[in-house]
């Protein structure tokens, strides 16, 4: 497969990101490889829960941006788009300030189905939350 590096840059990913939930919530897009994609996301007011701590939810929206755009720059834009089938997060630990960072990486990318893993961590690497995303490949024609 191409790296996904060599698909898409981060500015363009990151102009693209303002008008959505991810933009809304600041996501900022900050590495591509050759099989992975990062984030990075504010734990403030916008992501926090009512005690002040990153809202678990937020946790997901960042694992799914980052499993669904890796899944999306994976296969071919002019006839396959991808749709989110399934995502489960296991919170492990409370962050109340700075950023948490995302990496995904796939698991299984596949003709039809693709599942990523999404590993976030705080500003001090200490694993915040782990969640997996499955996805479904569509070809546009047919949808």
């Amino acid at each position: 497969m191409t790296p996904l590096k060599d698909l898409v840059s981060i500015e363009h990913l990151n102009a693209n990101n303002q008008q959505n939930m991810a933009g809304h919530l600041g996501i900022e897009f900050t590495e591509i490889g050759d099989d992975y994609i990062c984030a990075k996301m504010p734990v403030d007011f916008r992501t926090h829960q009512p005690l002040g701590l990153l809202h678990g939810g937020a946790s997901v929206v960042l694992a799914e941006t980052l499993g669904s755009l890796g899944a999306t720059i994976s296969v071919t834009p002019n006839n396959q788009f991808c749709v989110g089938v399934e995502i489960n997060a296991n919170h492990l630990r409370s962050v109340r300030s700075g950023y948490v960072h995302g990496k995904a990486t796939p698991l299984h990318r596949g003709r039809t189905l693709h599942v990523w893993e999404i590993k976030i961590s705080d500003d001090n690497g200490n694993l915040v939350c782990v969640s997996r995303l499955t996805v479904a490949v569509m070809n546009k024609k047919e949808a």
